[in-house]
């Protein structure tokens, strides 16, 4: 497999997908959606910046850790003129972010932790339901695995 060339401004579709290991047909799509921009030649083949392969980077690793693609499309549309984000960029995108990751991190340590033998859904079909849930008290707060939609205090997270 031939590599890119370091010092290439523009590069191919098939280049970039090469280079960024992402699907030729992921890249259209995050170009339909915005993510990423492209000039076309006159032959109409897209050409993209070099500096793209850090805005793909960017959405890989957000997408990677469960950020939503239109969460990472507002945020890349924040940076002036749609520039590839810098460094400093990188730390305020990540950092609006880190409440969310901490809150889904927090969420999967609780199933982990606390849910190896229960749903936590008041269903009383369990074993340990009727211990941890004797007269469906959870169902008293309302529809769905209470205990995975409440923090410890009986308060709404979702």
């Amino acid at each position: 497999m031939d590599t890119v060339a370091w010092n290439k401004s523009e590069l191919t579709v098939g280049e970039l997908s090469q280079r960024s290991g992402v699907a030729v047909s992921a890249l259209h799509f995050y170009e339909r959606q915005g993510l990423i921009t492209s000039r076309r030649t006159s032959g109409n083949q897209r050409r993209y910046k070099r500096a793209v392969l850090r805005r793909v980077a960017l959405i890989r690793i957000a997408q990677r850790v469960g950020i939503p693609l239109a969460e990472i499309n507002r945020a890349l549309a924040c940076l002036p003129d749609g520039r590839t984000p810098n460094q400093k960029d990188w730390a305020e995108l990540s950092s609006q972010w880190q409440a969310d990751l901490d809150e889904r991190i927090r969420r999967l340590q609780q199933l982990r932790d606390d849910f190896t033998d229960c749903i936590g859904c008041g269903c009383l079909s369990l074993r340990n339901c009727r211990l941890a849930n004797m007269h469906d008290e959870l169902g008293e707060h309302g529809p769905g695995p209470r205990r995975l939609i409440e923090d410890r205090d009986g308060v709404c997270c979702g």
